[in-house]
C-alpha cells in the first residue's frame, strides 16, 4: 500500500517513542501525515519526531486531567500506550489495577472525546486502538491488562457507531506478542525463571496457544494501522483486525 493518502492529515500516536508506536509513526509519516509523537519519555518522543519530521509531545496519559490540555485537533488517533503487570487476582495490587485501566482505557476515552469534535467538523477521522489478542481472549495473571483491552474493544465499537455518520471509523488492531523492548524483557526473564532458551520461551510458553509461533514485528502492526487509515478501509469500522497467528482460532 503506497501513496500519500494521509497528506494534510495530523496523526496523534500515544506511546510513540518506541515499539509499535514508533513503527506506526514512521509508517503514517510515510503516508504523508504530520505525526504528533506522544510519550512520557520526552527524549524518546523527540528522537522519533525528528526522524519523521513530526512534533514531540511529552505527556503522562495517566494524568487524565492533563489530557484536556493537549492539542487534539487531529485527524487520526492511534491509542497505543500501555504496560503490563502479572499477578494472580487475589494478589494483584489494587492501585496497579486502577493505574492500568486509567492509562489503557480511560485515557483512550478522554483522547477520543477530545479528538472527535475536530474529526466530525472535517467529516473525516480514523480512530485506531492498539488492542491485543487479550482483547479477545483471557490469560491467567493478567486481570488488569485483559480487562482494559476488553473495555477498549467495546469503546472502539461505540465510537464506530456514533462516528459513522460523521465520516469517522474506529477499529482495533489485535496482535499477539510483538517484538518490542517490553516483550523482549519478559522473554529474558522467563528464560531465566524456567531455565530454558529464549526461543523455547516464545514457542513453548508465550505462544503455546498460537498456530504460528513467531514474534510479530512492529512494522507488521504499523502496516495494519496504515491500512485502517487508507481509502481501501473506508467501510471497515467497529472491527478487530487480528494478527495473532491463529491464537483466537481455538
Amino acid at each position: 500500500m503506497t501513496g500519500d493518502f494521509l497528506s494534510d492529515r495530523r496523526a496523534f500516536i500515544t506511546g510513540g517513542g518506541s515499539g509499535i508506536g514508533r513503527a506506526a509513526a514512521l509508517r503514517l509519516a510515510g503516508a504523508g501525515a504530520h505525526v504528533l509523537v506522544v510519550d512520557r519519555d520526552g527524549d524518546a518522543a523527540k528522537r522519533v519526531a525528528d526522524e519523521v519530521g513530526g512534533t514531540a509531545v511529552t505527556a503522562d496519559l495517566s494524568d487524565l486531567d492533563g489530557i484536556d490540555g493537549l492539542d487534539l485537533d487531529v485527524d487520526v488517533l492511534v491509542n497505543n500506550a500501555g504496560l503490563q503487570h502479572v499477578a494472580p487476582v487475589h494478589e494483584f495490587p489494587p492501585d496497579r489495577f486502577s493505574y492500568i485501566l486509567r492509562l489503557m482505557l480511560e485515557a483512550p476515552f478522554r483522547l477520543a472525546r477530545g479528538a472527535l469534535p475536530h474529526m466530525y467538523a472535517r467529516g473525516w477521522g480514523r480512530v485506531v486502538n492498539i488492542s491485543s489478542v487479550h482483547g479477545l481472549r483471557a490469560s491467567p495473571y493478567k486481570s488488569a491488562y485483559v480487562a482494559a483491552k476488553h473495555g477498549l474493544e467495546g469503546l472502539s465499537k461505540v465510537i464506530a457507531l456514533e462516528g459513522a455518520e460523521h465520516g469517522v471509523t474506529s477499529n482495533c488492531v489485535n496482535p499477539a506478542y510483538v517484538r518490542t523492548p517490553l516483550v523482549e524483557g519478559q522473554i529474558a526473564d522467563q528464560a531465566r525463571t524456567h531455565g530454558i532458551s529464549e526461543d523455547e520461551v516464545v514457542e513453548q510458553v508465550m505462544l503455546a496457544p498460537a498456530a504460528i509461533r513467531r514474534l510479530i514485528e512492529p512494522e507488521e502492526v504499523a502496516e495494519a494501522v496504515a491500512y485502517l487509515c487508507s481509502p481501501a478501509a473506508q467501510s471497515v469500522t467497529g472491527s478487530s483486525l487480528v494478527l495473532d497467528g491463529g491464537w483466537s482460532a481455538r
